[in-house]
């Protein structure tokens, strides 16, 4: 019958543990760390050596054995235990390493995992702050562009009325200038207030809007100085 692992290592350990008892020659150290790797290879741990080690220790003292022979045989015994246990503990100390290292990399890589869950974050909002900007800046473009076309409209308007007044009678030039001013106050209150909605929709940074709110800032001035130098001379040409 073929014998398992263990006895043979239990075997192994009594004959070697016996020749070191009686000689302690180099050799027995050498049977030593060979029972160590032995026990390595078939997954002892160090108390499973220390049973074997005990077992064989009471076969070599016997049941009749006097007190110092017992003490004297377990000191050298001792000494043959700690050299078949020293690349068991070797492995152990390796693998308390090998674990703390896998630990601490596992700790790396869980701040790794965050700080780049807080960049994509990061990045999304960035993304999603451009986006509105330029949905903001597109609107307050169409709306300056607008604001543009209704500047010259009223431009053209200023002239085509000021050739009528011109050569209007005084009770037309008289009407027409009541409702000259009417219709200039209306489409400048118009003006001004889409003007306020796009200094409200559009980002400071922007500067084509800037200038163009500018430009339209100015066209409402014109038609202002057009409208007040238009009543001037009608009220010259013809007093009341």
């Amino acid at each position: 019958m073929n014998e398992s692992p263990l006895s043979r290592l239990s075997g192994a350990y009594l004959a070697a543990l016996r020749i070191h008892c009686m000689q302690g020659s180099q050799a027995s150290s050498q049977a030593a760390h060979e029972i160590g790797r032995e026990a390595i290879a078939i997954g002892l741990e160090t108390l499973d050596l220390a049973r074997i080690h005990h077992h064989a220790l009471a076969q070599l003292q016997g049941p009749n054995s006097n007190p110092r022979r017992r003490t004297d045989l377990t000191a050298r015994a001792a000494a043959f235990f700690t050299e078949a246990i020293t690349l068991i503990e070797e492995t152990h100390s390796a693998a308390q390493e090998t674990a703390a290292d896998l630990t601490q990399l596992h700790a790396e890589l869980a701040e790794r995992t965050r700080d780049l869950a807080k960049a994509k974050d990061e990045l999304e909002r960035r993304i999603a702050a451009r986006s509105t900007a330029e949905t903001t800046l597109r609107k307050s473009q169409k709306t300056s562009d607008q604001l543009l076309k209704d500047s010259q409209v009223l431009e053209k308007q200023l002239q085509d009325l000021t050739h009528q007044l011109l050569s209007a009678t005084e009770c037309e030039q008289q009407e027409m200038s009541r409702q000259l001013n009417n219709e200039i106050a209306q489409t400048l209150l118009g003006l001004h207030m889409r003007i306020l909605a796009l200094k409200n929709e559009a980002s400071a940074n922007h500067a084509n809007i800037t200038q163009e709110i500018a430009a339209t800032k100015r066209l409402v001035t014109d038609a202002k100085k057009s409208t007040s130098r238009l009543t001037n001379e009608i009220s010259k040409r013809h007093p009341r």
